[in-house]
């Protein structure tokens, strides 16, 4: 049996997609660890569905969740993946694009409908599982300026920003999506400076 431990990040490298090495913390490494702590978060926020009463809504969510979990994973290879790997290297990578941008689009005008349009900023809370997508929505804004950082330096794909942006869109979607299906209220903000 295989061991889990490599001991070829003892020196404080990791390898890329490519199978080249840089430090691990490499700003590429940075964006994409955000990305798989993205992920992560969602695992959670689907656990935390789980947890609550069957309804059809927990069951759709905890679908589209999977999707983009599987998604995010593609997204975080393309990052892996360095710009100077060789063409065939760059050819096995699988890249986010328009369509699965316009599926997140269709998600959330899906989680909107229901939902009482917005009239003020609201604060992060209401239900256990709205609280757990504003935490999802913090860590992908999180993700996509790392994404962002790197694109200063390197060329990536421009629809990894797009779909970091549009998921952050969705789980605030979904945060006040779950609070509605609950019927908890969004905890409005209230400007404490008068």
């Amino acid at each position: 049996m295989a061991k889990l431990y490599t001991k070829t990040g003892d020196d404080g490298t990791t390898s890329l997609f490519d199978g080249s090495r840089v430090a691990k913390d490499h700003i590429r490494v940075t964006a994409y660890g955000d990305v798989d702590e993205l992920s992560a978060t969602l695992g959670l926020a689907a656990s935390a569905l789980s947890t609550l009463p069957a309804r059809p809504e927990w069951a759709m969510l905890c679908e589209r969740i999977a999707t983009i979990q599987s998604e995010l994973f593609t997204l975080g290879a393309d990052l892996a993946t360095s710009p100077t790997a060789n063409e065939a290297k760059q050819k096995r990578v699988p890249h986010i694009g328009p369509t699965e941008i316009a599926r997140l689009e269709s998600w959330i005008d899906n989680a909107v409908a229901p939902v009482t349009p917005l009239t003020t900023f609201v604060l992060p809370g209401g239900s256990l599982a709205a609280s757990h997508f504003h935490i999802c929505r913090t860590v992908c804004r999180r993700a996509e300026r790392s994404v962002i950082s790197l694109s200063h330096e390197v060329a990536i794909n421009p629809n990894i920003v797009i779909y970091l942006n549009r998921v952050s869109d969705l789980c605030f979607a979904w945060a006040r999506f779950a609070n509605h299906v609950e019927g908890v209220p969004d905890v409005p903000w209230v400007n404490p400076v008068k």
